[in-house]
């Protein structure tokens, strides 16, 4: 009976130093949470403090209704309930860019990393594989981490000989996936909060417009006459606020989330450019 070879399904299931990483994403349940409350609180207490009204609402209450701001920033407090969904909305934007910019800066490791690569590349060259994995311990982050995981089985692979090169090579392969299949995710979570309201709060923005006007007109067939015009201008003046904080707030998630995504790009680069450089390497000099 001929003998048959290991195929590269049997490479495929060689034992794997990948385990996966254990990571708490609280933070994406706590801090809308929080937003929300700090939101209400920054318009209510904040904005909304009898101090800044020339006639205070002595009830208070949830929505106390204070007349007479007394500057620009106050008459926002009048724009009604929406905005302290619109404050929350801004503060959310500004957490998790703040979360995700120390996340990506530990993900990005401690040097440049197409510098780490050539160094990764020349060791390798010279057959100094522990050397390569010690320049794997010092870059660290997403690409050191993967590049780390392939080294660890191209060195087992060099003292394998029950597979050919082939099945080697696709095993080297399958070890670079696992671990890519691991940090990819922490790269790319959060992200969805500054994709949703890059368009979420001007809508919610509109929304409050919209109600504003609504009121003003309200108040403009009521009444009728000159203090009736004057009211109305001074409802659409409150309701241009939401107007103004929703895209201001839109804008700033837009920005942060293209900043983002580029530096997600950049390090999925390097992760590639790892997994290239280990198997071209290994085709060449373990034939």
């Amino acid at each position: 009976m001929a003998e048959t070879k290991p195929t590269a399904t049997a490479a495929v299931k060689s034992s794997t130093s990948v385990q996966p990483k254990k990571r708490s994403n609280a933070i994406s349940l706590i801090a809308p949470i929080l937003c929300l409350i700090l939101g209400y609180c920054i318009w209510r207490f904040g904005l909304g403090h009898p101090d800044n009204f020339e006639t205070p609402d002595p009830a208070g209450g949830f929505w106390p209704h204070h007349l007479g701001p007394k500057s620009g920033l106050v008459k926002m407090y009048e724009g009604g309930i929406i905005v302290p969904i619109l404050i929350a909305c801004f503060l959310i934007v500004l957490t998790f860019s703040i979360e995700r910019f120390l996340t990506l800066a530990k993900a990005t490791g401690n040097g440049n990393i197409d510098e780490f690569i050539r160094k990764v590349q020349y060791n390798l060259a010279n057959k100094n594989v522990d050397q390569a994995i010690s320049e794997c311990d010092k870059q660290k982050g997403s690409v050191g981490n993967v590049m780390k995981a392939g080294l660890r089985k191209y060195k087992e692979m060099i003292s394998t000989t029950e597979l050919d090169t082939e099945q080697k090579i696709a095993s080297i392969q399958q070890e670079v996936e696992q671990a890519t299949a691991l940090e990819l995710p922490m790269l790319e979570k959060n992200l969805v909060f500054l994709s949703t309201l890059t368009s979420g709060a001007t809508l919610i923005a509109l929304l409050g417009t919209v109600i504003g006007m609504i009121n003003s007109f309200s108040a403009l067939a009521a009444e009728g006459g000159g203090a009736a015009a004057a009211e109305l201008s001074r409802g659409i003046s409150e309701a241009l606020y939401n107007t103004a904080l929703g895209i201001g707030t839109s804008a700033v998630a837009l920005i942060m989330y293209n900043i983002f995504t580029t530096r997600i790009d950049g390090i999925t680069y390097g992760i590639d450019e790892s997994a290239f450089t280990l198997t071209q390497s290994y085709a060449s000099l373990y034939k």
